[in-house]
């Protein structure tokens, strides 16, 4: 009665603490609080816990997380940057449906190895990768996508890899919705060194 007494009180400490921490924990951080992982197994068999990622957990008791996928980047690869097609879904400037989350990280970078959400990282220079980054708050972490223009002149960059089309339906959509900001897009594009084909596509669009 009393080991079951015992393991109880490790589990309520436990999610004390998860809570204190924000409701979510990494494996190591569990540990580094003094949580034994048989007290988060336990947790995550009793449906306290559940398993976000590989050795992340959140306490089922707080409120849903409204972009799980983001959520695991920001906390798995902080150093990294969403880009591309779902930088365009974040900004709602494509139709496209992502169905991998794409990352930017330092062209120097090793990409980390993940099982869940399906990533596809790309490689910038120094440069290209610190150009037009903002700063999101989501479900209470801080996670990283390039600006609108950032991302156009990112997918001319990438228009191999994305599509043409994807391109222009943003460039379209940017258009319609938002401040034309061809100088600003014309900016990064000379830092992504695609400045000389974007141009013709703004002057179409001026």
């Amino acid at each position: 009665m009393s080991d079951e007494k015992n393991r109880s009180n490790a589990r309520e400490k436990a999610k004390q603490i998860i809570s204190q921490n924000g409701g979510v924990i990494k494996t190591s951080e569990a540990l580094h609080s003094g949580i034994h992982p048989r007290t988060l197994y336990q947790l995550r068999d009793t449906g306290d816990l559940e398993q976000i990622s590989r050795g992340i957990y959140r306490l089922t008791e707080i409120e849903p997380i409204s972009n799980p996928d983001f959520f695991v980047v920001a906390t798995r690869v902080p150093n990294s940057v969403i880009c591309l097609i779902s930088a365009l879904s974040f900004h709602e400037i494509t139709t496209q449906i992502p169905h991998e989350i794409s990352v930017a990280i330092p062209k120097n970078s090793k990409p980390s190895t993940m099982e869940y959400p399906p990533i596809q990282f790309y490689k910038y220079s120094q440069e290209s990768f610190m150009a037009g980054i903002e700063e999101h708050q989501i479900d209470g972490v801080t996670v990283k996508v390039y600006s609108l223009e950032k991302t156009l002149a990112d997918c001319f960059k990438f228009r191999n890899k994305i599509g043409m089309d994807v391109v222009l339906e943003a460039l379209k959509l940017y258009k319609g919705r938002k401040k034309f900001d061809h100088r600003k897009i014309l900016e990064y594009a000379k830092i992504c060194r695609v400045d000389k084909i974007v141009r013709p596509y703004l002057e179409a669009s001026i």
